[in-house]
Parts: structure tokens; sequence; C-alpha cells
């Protein structure tokens, strides 16, 4: 039983820097493709970057360039580090575990996490 914790989100001013983190349990997860999701009040959740398990990584082209992706599989932990962060930027960010298939847009979502609000003004 996959379980997914999140954690430091928070509120920064435009321009600022967040790390968010999201450690796995239940689960040896270096070959599961993972990524972080975001939804903003009346907005539908979308893709914001995954990586696959051998290290490919995807990203929306709205982040391009400012946030990055990694994982520590020896620490089961999914990072993105999220850099020049913009006003639209602010929403519930959502850790997920086995994409399918890879991408931004998967069909199948094996669990996702209780999510990490951040907020850019």
């Amino acid at each position: 039983h996959v379980q997914l914790v999140e954690s430091g989100g928070g509120s920064v001013e435009a321009g600022g820097s967040l790390r968010l983190s999201c450690v796995a349990s239940g689960y040896t997860f270096d070959k599961n493709c993972m990524g972080w999701f975001r939804q903003a009040p009346g907005k539908e959740r979308e893709g914001v970057a995954t990586i696959e398990g051998i290290g490919r990584t995807t990203y929306a082209d709205s982040v391009k360039g400012r946030f990055t992706i990694s994982r520590d599989n020896a620490k089961n932990t999914l990072y993105l580090q999220m850099n020049s962060l913009k006003p639209e930027d602010t929403a519930m960010h959502y850790c997920a575990f086995d994409l399918r298939p890879p991408g931004l847009k998967p069909r199948y979502i094996g669990r996702w996490g209780q999510g990490t609000q951040v907020t850019v003004s």
C-alpha cells in the first residue's frame, strides 16, 4: 500500500523559490514514473513535470527552464525545485505515483499525495 507525503509548499513573492518533496512509503518506487501535478481554484488539474525510473523527464511548457524534477531512489523521495515563481504558479501541488503511460497526461495514476499549497504573490 503506497503512501505519498508532500512537504515544502508555502507562500513566496514572485521571483522566489520553493522546493517540494514527496516521500513514498510502502513500495520501492525506483522503476515507476512519478510526477507533480497542480490544480488552481476553478481550473482542472494539470501535469507540471514527470520523471521515469530511467530518469527521463517531461515538463509543461509553462514551467520549462524554471522548474526541475528529480528523484532520490535510495530515499524514496521525489523533488520539485521551483525557481522564478510567478503568481500563475499558485495552486495546490500534488505528487503522483505510477503514471501510465509515462508523461503529463497519463490514463492511470496509481496513487496521489494529499497535496501541498504553493502561493505566489
